[in-house]
């Protein structure tokens, strides 16, 4: 098996408070090998977004990273110096954000800017970068690419602002993207075209990616694997198919139920009780017991690790006891 791409090992961050330390993401660990496309899944605050920060080096202080490391290509990267980082930044690790307005300077053309950042990480003339730039637009399929290459921002629609931000992510042609909530910000028909044309893309230049989002019907459409989180913990990560099919974490159970069924007729869909605890009242033992209708009673009082579970692995005393049930 090829080496992986990326791997997050023990991830741990932190964000120093008057009132004490909150812990928001705690022992996060998962690979995404080359050309593999991970999604990332869980309700807000689970520390989707957090996980991909922290990934790029772009955690907002106070928060840091407080243990555990990240490795890009075998190089430990959580630990570089701030300049050294940023040329890995866009350079090997490109970024797609959720609205595409902060991605883009509204006073420079999205030329200008498409044509700095292939000039800033790649050794090409300025007539070359222009070329560049040019396909790129082509190819995330905006027409008359040459003429709208010297348009502003507030000139696209949203939808064509998230196909010019992905361009700039593809720009220096790196081996992995950061994908946080690409599509969240846009209209459900322009949702589908935008998340098929990132799977072709990053298919055609070789890229992987880390998708961050909150979409399970955009995790089943796009991803190979997918991670489970919840409370700053990784709950459950395995192949997409198995995930959404024959989910073992009670969690993934309450999200699976909460998605309508197109051949099937309810008149109510599942949901879990409770919300997501804040990060200074995250319980004991498993963090979702308060929520689970299973729990056991070491749940409440021992945290358990990822173990196998079927074709996936989950953070689960259901899974240790051998019950079949987590899925049930």
């Amino acid at each position: 098996m090829a080496a992986p791409l990326l791997e997050v090992r023990n991830l741990r961050v932190e964000f120093p408070t008057r009132r004490g330390t909150l812990r928001a993401l705690d022992d996060v660990s998962f690979e995404i090998a080359p050309g593999e496309v991970l999604g990332v899944v869980g309700e807000s605050g689970a520390g989707k977004s957090l996980t991909g920060a922290a990934i790029i080096g772009l955690l907002e202080p106070p928060g840091r990273i407080a243990g555990g490391e990240i490795r890009f290509e075998g190089q430990r990267i959580d630990n570089l110096p701030h300049e050294a980082m940023r040329s890995i930044r866009g350079r090997r690790i490109g970024a797609i954000f959720q609205d595409p307005l902060t991605s883009l300077n509204p006073l420079y053309t999205v030329g200008r800017q498409l044509v700095e950042t292939i000039r800033t990480h790649l050794p090409v003339g300025a007539d070359e970068a222009r070329r560049r730039a040019v396909k790129l637009l082509q190819e995330t399929g905006i027409p008359a690419a040459e003429q709208r290459l010297d348009q502003y921002p507030h000139q696209f629609s949203g939808g064509m602002r998230q196909r010019v931000v992905i361009a700039l992510a593809l720009a220096a042609e790196p081996r992995l993207i950061v994908a946080d909530e690409p599509t969240t910000a846009l209209d459900v028909s322009i949702q589908a075209q935008i998340i098929a044309l990132l799977k072709r893309l990053c298919r055609e230049h070789g890229a992987a990616v880390m998708l961050v989002t909150h979409d399970m019907g955009v995790i089943a459409e796009t991803s190979d694997r997918v991670a489970v989180l919840y409370a700053g913990r990784v709950a459950e990560i395995g192949p997409v198919a198995e995930v959404i099919h024959r989910p073992r974490h009670p969690y993934t159970v309450g999200l699976m139920g909460s998605i309508p069924g197109m051949r099937e007729q309810r008149e109510r869909l599942l949901q879990i009780d409770g919300s997501m605890p804040r990060l200074n009242e995250i319980p004991a033992g498993c963090a979702f017991h308060p929520r689970c209708s299973r729990a056991l009673g070491r749940c409440r009082s021992e945290r358990p690790d990822l173990m196998a579970a079927g074709g996936t692995r989950a953070a689960c005393w259901l899974v240790g006891e051998g019950s079949e049930g987590a899925a049930r």
